[in-house]
């Protein structure tokens, strides 16, 4: 189940993989709205009326199996993700990611063979102390330049205070399954890493433009945002759901 401490060890990883400089950004959405966007099998999570849709821009780092070095270009690269939050037939409950963003085609490729949503987005992830800007391109086939297409400034600050470390702030962020589709076959993937660090944090930017990527509304107000300075994850193989 969700939350903050994952509730499976991953004693065999099929890879490993170090998410540095991630903001989550969320923003309440009608859940039929976001229903239409997943699989029938699984069911869009509510919370007190509304559904929370997440977008979640990083820096993706030491991306490999275990034992071995990056691949050519997988050692470090920006990512952003658009999330939703679901739960499958049998109670798991985890993430069925509405689209994903990567300057990296040889990851996009690889990724994309096992049913994840990724598409190409050349992007700049900068971090300076506690400031962290995030540029990503409008995706396209042919080398898109990280224009505004998707900015966002953060200032990151201090850590979370435990009485704003709600059920629901540790239920968004702290997800251990992963769903995915391929061949017509649902499938999901455990994740294992520590609690996320989670820090206050501000933002401003050209922050919607994935979320209409995703085929979804503009959002009414502002997001909620946490960011954590890095985890460590690991990766088990894939399964059917």
């Amino acid at each position: 189940m969700s939350g903050r401490h994952p509730p499976h060890q991953v004693r065999l990883p099929a890879n490993l993989q170090t998410w540095r400089h991630l903001t989550f950004l969320h923003w309440p959405y009608a859940v039929a709205t976001v229903q239409q966007l997943v699989p029938d099998r699984l069911r869009v999570q509510e919370w007190e009326g509304v559904t929370w849709v997440g977008i979640t821009p990083f820096e993706m780092a030491r991306v490999r199996p275990p034992g071995l070095p990056p691949p050519p270009g997988w050692d470090a690269f920006g990512e952003l993700n658009v999330r939703s939050y679901v739960r499958a037939d049998d109670g798991r409950d985890g993430i069925w990611f509405l689209t994903m963003l990567v300057p990296r085609v040889s990851f996009q490729a690889a990724l994309g063979s096992i049913g994840l949503p990724y598409v190409r987005s050349d992007c700049r992830v900068e971090a300076t102390g506690s400031s962290w800007d995030y540029r990503f391109g409008e995706p396209a086939q042919v080398h898109p330049p990280a224009d505004d297409w998707f900015r966002a400034h953060v200032e990151v600050g201090a850590p979370l205070p435990e009485a704003d470390r709600t059920q629901l702030v540790d239920s968004l962020t702290g997800r251990w399954w992963a769903f995915h589709r391929r061949a017509r076959i649902l499938w999901r993937t455990p994740v294992h890493h520590e609690p996320w660090p989670l820090h206050t944090a501000t933002v401003t930017g050209d922050l919607v433009a994935p979320l209409l990527l995703a085929g979804l509304p503009v959002p009414e107000g502002p997001p909620i945002v946490h960011a954590a300075p890095v985890v460590h994850a690991r990766l088990g193989p894939l399964r059917p759901a």
